[in-house]
């Protein structure tokens, strides 16, 4: 049996089991625009380090965007609903400055 068809059978015999059932986001699109947007070597780099077990800090501040825009979803009171609006927006100018940064570096070079 070649590899792909041992993968295959693998993740049949996971989805038989129901492995894949309870994952986040089951039956919405990936959307993928934030990792198309990033430019081609950025993207090599971060995955090169994803595997190293590192991340670099606009990877981190996306994952703390993404957390604090569920914490805000779940909450009830409306000031905190308003201090997490601000502490996302803060983390996405942040975010914003440093893919500008790194734009203007690329187009410098």
């Amino acid at each position: 049996m070649n590899f792909d068809k041992l993968v295959e059978a693998m993740i049949k015999e996971a989805q038989e089991r129901g492995e894949f059932d309870n994952l986040p986001g089951r039956g919405k699109p990936i959307d993928l625009t934030a990792y198309f947007d990033t430019p081609e070597d950025i993207r090599m780099a971060h995955a090169m380090l994803k595997n190293a077990g590192m991340t670099s800090r606009e990877v981190d501040l996306l994952k703390e965007i993404a957390e604090l825009k569920q914490v805000q979803t779940a909450v009830q009171d409306v000031n905190r609903k308003k201090e997490l609006g601000r502490e996302i927006e803060k983390k996405q100018i942040e975010f914003s400055l440093m893919m500008e940064r790194q734009n203007r570096q690329r187009r410098q070079k």
